[in-house]
């Protein structure tokens, strides 16, 4: 195995890990960290990366699915019995029909027009206003959290945070920042809007990989195994620190670091571009 394709594996996990549950965009970073490293390449093919991209996301469910293991062992335990359970797991599923429909209709398109670092940093920038805007709005807004728990939402208000995920589609948006903020708009609090999130995750990152690898599976052999393994358990650790930190974190601060973090790094890349400070690769 080449070391320093193995190191960029490496790279690329914690680089998923760690933007994979916070509303700065996994895509997005993904793109720009492999254009920047050129991952892609003799030793491991565009289509390949690609593939890479989306596999590693399973580490960063299993770090969520081991912090709420007693939770998810509770719902399934109790999904022929238990109504809260029942209703989660109704709601997960309605949440995740429009990303996975609009997925399987356009995300080719998307594919072609949208994965490279300029609209990426577009995304950045128009993702960072939003969640000013949101997080401004409901400050100013006394009494408009209606929902303080995942267990209290009805399937309207799954429906509207899975249209919401749909925007995640666009690369640079950031999935869990389209449900989070997406969530808060609606009238989550902060803290059921990110574990919602955090539990919508599974189903849609896990279908993501399962379609991917069987729709791909021609162009991986077993040689590629070290490297798909190398990002996938850089990407578990770096997600399970990052997930520990965002529940402290958002028990007493808002997200307003996210959005300016979105903008400036946006900015940067669009200047690097227009430049030519950084040759990014599309």
């Amino acid at each position: 195995m080449d070391t320093i394709l193995a190191l960029k594996a490496l790279i690329m996990g914690i680089v998923e890990g760690l933007t994979e549950f916070l509303p700065i965009s996994s895509t997005g970073h993904l793109i720009l960290a492999g254009s920047l490293l050129n991952f892609a390449g003799p030793g491991f093919s565009k289509e390949k990366v690609d593939v890479f991209e989306i596999v590693i996301q399973a580490g960063a469910i299993l770090a969520v699915c081991w912090e709420y293991r007693v939770r998810i062992a509770g719902v399934l335990g109790g999904l022929f019995t238990d109504r809260k359970a029942q209703r989660l797991v109704i709601n997960l599923i309605i949440a995740f029909l429009p990303a996975a429909i609009l997925g399987l209709l356009f995300s080719k398109k998307i594919k072609a027009v949208l994965f490279a670092p300029v609209p990426v940093a577009i995304a950045f920038i128009v993702g960072g206003l939003i969640i000013l805007w949101v997080e401004r709005r409901n400050k100013g807004r006394v009494g408009f959290t209606r929902i303080d728990s995942v267990d209290d939402m009805t399937p309207l208000d799954a429906l509207k945070v899975g249209c919401a995920q749909a925007f995640a589609l666009i690369p640079g948006t950031s999935r869990s920042g389209a449900t989070i903020i997406g969530g808060m708009m609606f009238g989550l609090s902060r803290k059921a809007a990110t574990e919602f999130s955090f539990f919508l995750a599974i189903p849609t990152l896990f279908a993501a990989t399962i379609y991917s690898l069987y729709k791909e599976r021609a162009l991986l052999t077993a040689a590629d195994a070290p490297l798909f393994t190398i990002g996938t358990v850089a990407a578990f650790v770096s997600a399970f620190l990052c997930v520990r930190w965002l529940l402290r974190y958002i028990s007493s601060h808002d997200f307003t670091i996210f959005a300016w973090y979105r903008i400036v790094f946006g900015l940067v890349i669009l200047a690097t571009a227009y430049t030519g400070t950084v040759a990014w690769v599309e």
